[in-house]
């Protein structure tokens, strides 16, 4: 009989706050492991949303193979239940010829839903979703966002309450079965084929402020403002109503100067990276390093494979 030992699959999940090196990071890994990357970004699917979803550009892409980046059209509806779905078949594929997939991205959601699977929600009905979409667009989201810690006080405080298509999705749950978002996420986690290892990347506060900042500005200095002028027929999909593009439309309405759009656009994504690091700090088991540790992080992940 031989003696060698047959490893189970492992998903290698690279989870952190935007702007803090997820993509570096993954494909170093990659690279390493002679693998392939999953993106488990809410935003990178669309091939029309490039220099506000911070994309790992053409270098980056060649450097591993990458997959579910430029997958989609802005023009389709792509739920978190698609990707579940198209991600596990993907795979039973990968793991065909790999022992090792890296799948890096900071959707808490997403990455949730191929990890754990996702509850069955149930489906809202047209005129739910019409009200509370009119409600966001003539009273903001801070009224919703109130109305959900009011009723649903747990899915609060782990969501992205400052996604507005979190929102309007939890209130849409509550109005159609009288039931909070927390009600159906009660139900057993899913088994998966293969092992996982959630690596955290988190850094100094400050010196991660910093660096979205600048990563800010230089999606402005990339032209931001072309980016989203060319998407104004789209812009109230839902990833649209997110962060970098609703602020920018909000300029293009006189709603905001462009100085205001540009500090709001750095302010909204400081607040969703101290978001991203909550969730993930109450999210699975989630062993955290500083992202410049690729060594440590490379050892880490080996050891977990023996």
């Amino acid at each position: 009989m031989s003696s060698q030992v047959k490893h189970k699959k492992t998903l290698v999940v690279v989870v952190g706050p935007t702007a803090v090196g997820k993509t570096a990071t993954a494909i170093l890994l990659a690279q390493h492991f002679d693998t392939e990357i999953i993106s488990a970004d809410s935003r990178q699917f669309y091939r029309e949303m490039t220099i506000g979803t911070a994309k790992p550009d053409t270098q980056e892409l060649a450097a591993a193979p990458h997959h579910f980046i430029n997958s989609h059209s802005i023009q389709e509806e792509y739920s978190a239940g698609d990707f579940e779905r198209d991600a596990m078949k993907l795979l039973d594929e990968l793991f065909l010829a790999k022992d090792v997939v890296i799948m890096v991205g900071g959707s808490g959601l997403f990455v949730r839903a191929v990890c754990e699977g996702l509850d069955d929600l149930p489906k809202a009905t047209e005129g739910i979703r019409e009200a509370l979409n009119k409600s966001f667009e003539e009273t903001g989201l801070e009224p919703l966002k109130q109305r959900l810690k009011d009723i649903d006080p747990a899915y609060y405080a782990i969501a992205d309450i400052d996604n507005p298509q979190r929102v309007i999705r939890a209130l849409e749950v509550y109005e159609a079965t009288g039931n909070p978002m927390s009600f159906y996420q009660k139900k057993d986690l899913s088994k998966r084929p293969f092992d996982i290892v959630t690596i955290g990347l988190n850094m100094d506060r400050d010196k991660l402020y910093e660096r979205i900042n600048l990563r800010v500005d230089k999606m402005i200095g990339a032209g931001l403002l072309d980016e989203v002028k060319s998407l104004a027929a789209y812009r109230h999909k839902p990833a649209m109503l997110t962060v970098g593009y609703s602020e920018v439309f909000d300029y293009f309405d006189g709603k905001l100067t462009f100085e205001e759009a540009i500090d709001k656009i750095k302010q909204n994504s400081r607040r969703y990276a101290k978001r991203q690091i909550t969730w993930f700090k109450k999210y699975g088991n989630t062993t955290w390093f500083q992202p410049n540790d690729i060594d440590a992080i490379i050892s880490f992940t080996k050891a977990t494979l023996l």
